[in-house]
């Protein structure tokens, strides 16, 4: 590569790093306009298109890096993960098996193959990752990838007791990788539930905007909310625009221009209806202009069950949804994904126990200072047990007339981006209730922590539960492939 050109796309490689991904779209812009058949660059613009919510540009990007480098595996394995996004499984296992084919040990594709295959016993893909889990040059951060994949292989062929142990591996691994305060977390609970007091809603009451559009679907991660994202997502009057961040991007700004002194959530009693209005527009001007017909806008981003308080005085009329499960379905489900990014509570069992009695305290305490209307419950497993009685009640909680499609949510065309991508696209089936059941004998400190949460589970005596944990909204990170070599 030419120094000129370099220079541009290593400018673009540090805007993409540091989220300026306008600025980062126009640089790789103006390295293909000096090299036209530089893949990596191609490969790239795609991760920004698509950050900027253009698939099929990004889908055309990785295919042109892919045309000037068919041994890009960074772009097979981005097709890979877009396509199972977009539910087309197929595609996406081929596209991961090329990245696999050009690099064996690409622990990130063995990982994505793994979420959306099924495996035997003797499968010749489970050996495989046998094998790479065994080796000892893999670095920890690559590995981590092959022992989440191969606890997933070996779940699948049923052997769970060495299932449980890849997954302790894997989760100690990427715990090792992460700076999580549990104190900080926990003060920020406190904070919350000591500022919404039911005082605070008494005096807020009739200001905000009110707006019928949005709906909110909340609750911790692998409780079921994709689910229901995709139920209402699957009325041709409701619109699922995935997780979004920008309800603390609206607060952000708007405290920003009003020169608070304060931090959230200490600021919200200062302010006035006029500010929390300007909150609301801020977000409401944010969200996806929807297509023709649509009425409601969901936004399923999990960790939007701190914010339920701040939610009901800035948007008094949006819908609020929160999805539950059993807590050690909800918690053995989270230890046995690796988020993107955030969540960094999952991957030690006692540190996520701690955050699911945290959240359930939360929850209580939104149920004591807000009138019942102002959330709906929908619980995972009435969900599975009733599809349509709960579908109809989500519908009808939302204002609008019932639609059979919302019974067909595994039919429905649109991209989901979560860890669930791959069950939405199916029917339901309860194989998922009382996962947790299969790990009981390795989940001691999680239990413990839970406690009284899993009634006739008796936790140890002398070992109380810990005081609940918080953390922020989920925050996606991009993959970036840099330039082996000038």
């Amino acid at each position: 590569m030419r120094p000129a050109v370099r220079k541009v796309f290593d400018d673009a490689l540090r805007h993409h790093q540091a989220g300026r991904i306008d600025d980062a779209a126009s640089r790789y812009r103006q390295t293909l306009c000096l090299k036209p058949d530089c893949a990596e660059a191609h490969n790239n613009l795609g991760m920004v298109c698509l950050a900027q919510g253009r698939a099929d540009e990004a889908i055309a990007h990785w295919r042109r890096a892919l045309a000037f480098n068919p041994g890009l595996a960074e772009a097979h394995n981005n097709l890979g993960t877009i396509f199972k996004e977009q539910g087309k499984f197929d595609a996406a296992l081929t596209h991961y098996a090329q990245a696999i084919a050009v690099r064996p040990d690409y622990s990130e594709a063995h990982y994505n193959r793994a979420e959306i295959r099924t495996f035997r016993t003797g499968d010749a893909d489970l050996g495989a990752l046998e094998t790479l889990a065994g080796r000892k040059d893999l670095p920890a951060d690559k590995a981590l990838y092959i022992h989440f994949a191969l606890a997933k292989a070996l779940e699948d062929s049923g052997d769970y007791t060495r299932a449980f142990e890849h997954l302790r591996q894997g989760n100690a691994l990427k715990r090792r990788f992460l700076n999580y305060a549990e104190a900080r977390e926990l003060k920020f609970f406190r904070r919350i539930s000591t500022v919404f007091d039911g005082d605070l809603f008494e005096r807020f009451q009739g200001e905000g905007n009110a707006s019928p559009v949005p709906v909110f679907v909340l609750g911790m991660p692998r409780s079921g909310t994709t689910l229901i994202e995709q139920i209402l997502a699957s009325h041709p009057q409701i619109h699922g625009a995935g997780e979004l961040t920008d309800l603390e991007a609206a607060v952000r700004s708007v405290l920003i221009e009003s020169g608070q002194p304060e931090k959230y959530p200490e600021c919200i009693p200062a302010l006035d209806g006029v500010t929390l209005r300007r909150i609301a527009q801020a977000y409401l001007s944010r969200l996806p202009a929807p297509a023709d017909g649509k009425v409601r806008i969901v936004n399923k981003l999990p960790g939007n069950f701190l914010h339920i308080g701040l939610i009901r005085l800035i948007l008094p009329n949006a819908r609020i949804v929160h999805t539950a499960r059993h807590p050690a379905d909800t918690c053995v489900s989270c230890y046995s994904k690796l988020f993107t990014s955030g969540v960094n509570y999952s991957y030690d069992l006692a540190e996520l126990g701690r955050y699911y009695r945290g959240y359930s305290e939360l929850m209580t305490h939104w149920r004591t200072v807000l009138p019942p209307s102002a959330v709906l419950d929908v619980s995972y497993e009435d969900v599975v047990d009733d599809l349509e009685g709960q579908a109809r009640r989500l519908i009808d909680y939302c204002g609008l007339p019932w639609d059979d499609g919302c019974i067909a949510f595994h039919r429905t065309d649109r991209r989901v981006a979560t860890a669930s991508a791959v069950q939405v696209r199916q029917s339901l089936f309860r194989t998922s209730l009382q996962r947790w059941r299969r790990y009981e004998a390795s989940l001691a400190p999680l239990l413990q922590e839970l406690g009284d949460l899993i009634p006739g589970w008796n936790a140890v005596p002398d070992s109380p539960p810990s005081r609940p944990l918080t953390t922020a909204p989920v925050f996606k990170a991009p993959v970036f492939k840099k330039v082996a070599g000038a």
